[in-house]
């Protein structure tokens, strides 16, 4: 990991274990410095978290179907599967 992300490894490592201790994706959204937020536009249906500066983590959910609240936005108390898509500065 170290080759590829060089000094982000340790943070990506991090992040990565606090998305597999996650009882689920709610927990992700109050880790502090995480920052989990959905995405929008081309990126609608996926998640970003902080990794550093403009660094991003980016997953989706993996649960089919996908767990819902009754106005139609995903439940992520529900939401128990993800699947990490990559690592980006989509910011660029």
């Amino acid at each position: 990991m170290h080759k590829t992300y060089g000094v982000l490894a340790k943070k990506l490592s991090q992040r990565m274990e606090q998305l597999n201790a996650a009882p689920n994706m709610a927990t992700m959204f109050i880790i502090p410095g995480a920052e989990c937020h959905a995405l929008s536009g081309d990126r609608k249906g996926q998640w970003a978290i902080s990794i550093s500066g403009n660094y991003r983590l980016i997953f989706g959910v993996a649960q089919e179907p996908i767990p819902e609240k009754p106005d139609g936005t995903v439940n992520e108390i529900l939401v128990t599967e993800i699947c990490m898509l990559e690592t980006v500065d989509y910011h660029q």
